[in-house]
């Protein structure tokens, strides 16, 4: 599938947009598996999944390097059908399969990203830890942050693809997970001056 030169922003698992302050923006597309029409959930009738394409993000049909900006909000609910609100409006995933569709959606993601393209991850860690799935994904995130929302905590991490010639290619399989709180210190270490730096000034 060509792009549009105009569109150079991909939403790979769009949903119903409910992140999205400007639902329709039109350097945007948003794709989904599926489509949900209105009324399907009784409480919330309102709600629904309209993709600008319907495409499955472990085969994507775009050309290489065709966005400057990925965003994938994986679904967080094991499963093997809709069952619910919750997989009615987030989807599944396999839990037989999640490891390889995981690993092909990133690889296709890393593909159709141009360089210094930069991929915007969120999970939900309702059913796996965070390091579980970063470490299914080849290149390491540069930063990231933690929210918590109920029982469990989203976390929105950030991936650049910076071009391989100008970046370390090992991967660091350690990756230290952003806590929901900075560690705290104590009295003394806000109030006195680090002697190292003293010395050093």
């Amino acid at each position: 599938m060509k792009t549009n030169p105009e569109k150079f922003i991909l939403d790979a698992c769009c949903g119903g947009r409910q992140m999205w302050f400007q639902k329709k923006q039109k350097n945007t597309i948003f794709l989904d598996i599926r489509e949900v029409e209105k009324g399907s959930i009784k409480l919330q009738p309102n709600f629904c999944i309209k993709p600008d394409v319907i495409g499955d993000y472990r085969k994507l049909s775009f050309p290489d390097k065709s966005f400057k900006l990925v965003v994938w909000d994986i679904p967080h609910i094991m499963g093997k059908k809709i069952n619910g609100i919750i997989q009615t409006k987030y989807g599944y995933l396999d839990k037989d399969n999640y490891r390889e569709d995981l690993k092909k959606g990133f690889d296709e993601i890393w593909r159709i990203l141009d360089d210094y393209g930069v991929l915007e991850f969120k999970y939900a860690d309702i059913n796996l830890p965070i390091k579980d799935i970063l470490s299914l994904f080849p290149q390491q995130p540069l930063f990231g942050t933690v929210t918590k929302k109920g029982v469990n905590n989203t976390f929105w991490v950030c991936f650049m693809k910076i071009p391989i010639t100008e970046t370390e290619t090992s991967f660091n399989t350690d990756l230290e997970v952003p806590t929901s709180s900075p560690p705290k210190l104590s009295p003394t270490e806000i109030t006195s001056p680090n002697p190292n730096i003293m010395r050093s000034l």
